[in-house]
């Protein structure tokens, strides 16, 4: 019975509440004369969404509504300044219809709508746990949905009294092993990051506990977050799985786990996502927390990371590090991609002639007022010159090259030639290769004084053409020496600093 008054109540509210859709703007936040105690209690409340739809056509539906008890977020930065995420949340007051508290966010359900299925007239339907302060007064609750222009329109709005006997007030689990990594101050003053368990057995509870304390220990390994080491509360939360490891479809393998998370997410198989939104935030609410990161015992290389949702990785594969550095600038930070070779399964995720929102990529729309100006180094021509037709020439030819082996190679084996003789063939491959990489290092060598500049260097943002990036090298697109550029680091600064103050 309950169960029906989650899905009508919310649904009831919507039809009495869409005229204020048109009287509520999406107009620049503020953070005047918001004070966290005039107009929310210490507590939040956890909204369930589901997100439905396909790429013409998008609706939010209000599954259920939880209060929590802790508001873990700042008290101070309400209104979040950061111009990220494809969609809004924002909060006004009934009473004053005044804009108490705005936040961006991300989903998979906004990364679906550019597939080509969801282009198709696919539709599928995605959970979303978003969480907001909870108020003192009655509020309306709007979220925003951005257009191809990326404008914001209001795409749901409810009206949310803090009173309402259908808000659920349950005790949260309770059986969970929680576990405090580091404590260095109040949850309010703090970015305060949870690492949740997925893939683990009830017997695997200490390689969790390992596995936390190594991949935070990853974190403060690299700047600004080693500097800022202070600002942090670490946590993790154990719930065991029935199997070991995680979904794997193209390999027809699954497991029985908690949060369900599956390679193959969008139809790549190197995605590794979890669609139990509504978990995830339960699963997280054990702690305070900011930012949620979810460890998959697994040796399989893959992760995934989602603005203001969840940061995924597995964590026994060699690259599991860099991995789960570049999913959680995603996730904390809001940062783009800056690769643009890999293969993804987006049609045009930024539509040519749109500045992206992301702080580290651009379409050079207007090269005098670049985003990341005030950084430039000296006397660097923008768009800068780094040889990149010439590597993406050699780079081809690498490639195709490597295929070229291979079927030759395969044609040999099935004619049953001798492994002598297939090891002849593959040797002229392997010189054509080493030709080929002399000549990329040559490349290489040439543009060698770039490697440390801030300019505009094209490719970034899954774009070979049109999009820039801001150095050569950085955690978002491959870096040698295991650090981000000098624009990711001072978004990531100025995300640590929004949660801490």
């Amino acid at each position: 019975m309950r169960q029906c008054q989650k899905i009508c109540r919310p649904a009831r509210l919507i039809l009495f509440s869409l005229w204020l859709v048109f009287f509520l703007g999406t107009g620049l936040f503020s953070q005047e004369n918001i004070r966290f105690d005039d107009h929310f209690l210490d507590g939040a409340l956890r909204i369930n969404l589901y997100l439905v739809g396909e790429a013409r056509e998008e609706q939010i539906i209000v599954h259920s509504i939880y209060q929590e008890e802790l508001w873990p977020e700042s008290k101070t930065n309400l209104t979040n300044p950061y111009n990220y995420g494809h969609y809004f949340v924002k909060v006004y007051e009934v009473s004053s219809n005044k804009l108490v508290y705005a936040k961006g966010f991300d989903c998979q359900f906004g990364e679906y709508r550019t597939t080509t299925p969801a282009l198709n007239g696919v539709k599928k339907v995605f959970q979303r746990a978003i969480r907001i302060p909870r108020p003192k007064g009655r509020v309306n609750l709007v979220i925003e949905s951005r257009n191809r222009q990326n404008l914001l329109h209001p795409l749901l709005t409810v009206t949310l009294d803090p009173d309402d006997y259908h808000l659920i007030r349950e005790n949260p689990k309770s059986d969970d092993s929680v576990f405090e990594v580091q404590k260095s101050g109040p949850p309010a003053e703090r970015v305060d990051l949870v690492f949740l368990a997925e893939g683990y057995r009830a017997e695997e509870q200490d390689k969790f506990l390992s596995d936390l304390k190594r991949f935070s220990g990853y974190l403060f390994e690299v700047e600004p977050y080693q500097s800022n080491r202070e600002k942090f509360n670490i946590y993790g939360v154990f719930r065991p799985s029935a199997e070991s490891g995680s979904d794997e479809p193209r390999q027809k393998s699954y497991k029985n786990t908690v949060l369900k998370a599956s390679f193959n997410a969008l139809d790549l198989d190197r995605y590794l996502l979890s669609e139990e939104g509504f978990l995830i935030r339960e699963m997280a609410a054990r702690v305070p927390y900011d930012a949620i990161v979810i460890l998959v015992n697994s040796q399989r290389y893959g992760g995934g990371g989602i603005y203001n949702d969840y940061c995924i990785t597995t964590v026994d594969n060699q690259a599991s590090k860099a991995v789960f550095l570049h999913e959680f600038g995603h996730s904390f930070a809001g940062l783009a991609d800056e690769y643009y070779t890999s293969e993804v399964t987006y049609n045009e995720f930024y539509p040519p002639g749109i500045e992206p929102l992301e702080p580290n990529i651009t379409a050079l729309l207007d090269p005098e007022n670049l985003k990341w100006k005030d950084l430039l180094s000296p006397g660097i021509s923008i768009p800068t010159e780094y040889g990149k037709e010439e590597m993406e020439k050699l780079q081809s030819e690498r490639r195709a090259n490597f295929q070229e082996m291979n079927r030759v190679v395969e044609e040999a084996k099935k004619k049953n030639l001798k492994e002598a003789d297939i090891k002849k063939l593959q040797a002229g491959f392997q010189a054509k290769d080493k030709a080929i990489m002399e000549k990329i290092k040559a490349i290489r060598e040439k543009y060698k004084d770039l490697e440390d500049k801030v300019g505009a260097f094209e490719g970034a943002g899954y774009a070979a053409k049109g999009l820039y990036r801001p150095m050569m090298y950085c955690l978002m697109i491959s870096s040698p020496k295991m650090e981000f550029c000098k624009v990711c680091q001072r978004a990531i600064q100025q995300m640590i600093d929004y949660y801490s103050r």
